[in-house]
């Protein structure tokens, strides 16, 4: 990567890509579909304002895809600095604070009681 951003013409697109990431994924989805588009649809027999409108509505529809996939990708950020929160949270709590359920308690006498029956089993 170093080596690609050392080369004259290729260092000042990449600037733009680091700095306008969500245009360039725009401009870059929008082509690849409109040439899509273009390819398939080359012996229709559309007229022009048909090709006009088609081109529009793509680069259009390319855009939201690209909102809609930077949207997920920051929720999906957000969840994981809620999930290392939680998890440090977790290793914050002393070993006696644990409150997991797991499904009998003892009680004083060192007897084990079923949550269930709450009949007694000696241990």
């Amino acid at each position: 990567m170093e080596r690609l951003r050392q080369q004259p013409g290729i260092s000042s697109i990449m600037q733009v890509i680091e700095t306008l990431p969500r245009i360039t994924a725009w401009v870059v989805l929008s082509i690849g579909c409109v040439g899509l588009l273009v390819y398939e649809g080359r012996d229709v027999g559309l007229t022009t304002g048909n090709w006009l409108a088609l081109i529009v509505m793509t680069v259009a529809v390319t855009g939201l895809c690209v909102v809609i996939i930077t949207l997920e990708d920051e929720d999906e950020a957000g969840d994981e600095h809620v999930v290392v929160q939680s998890a440090q949270t977790e290793q914050a709590k002393p070993a006696g604070a644990d409150t997991s359920d797991s499904g009998s308690n003892a009680d004083d006498t060192g007897k084990e009681t079923s949550a269930d029956s709450g009949t007694e089993s000696g241990v």
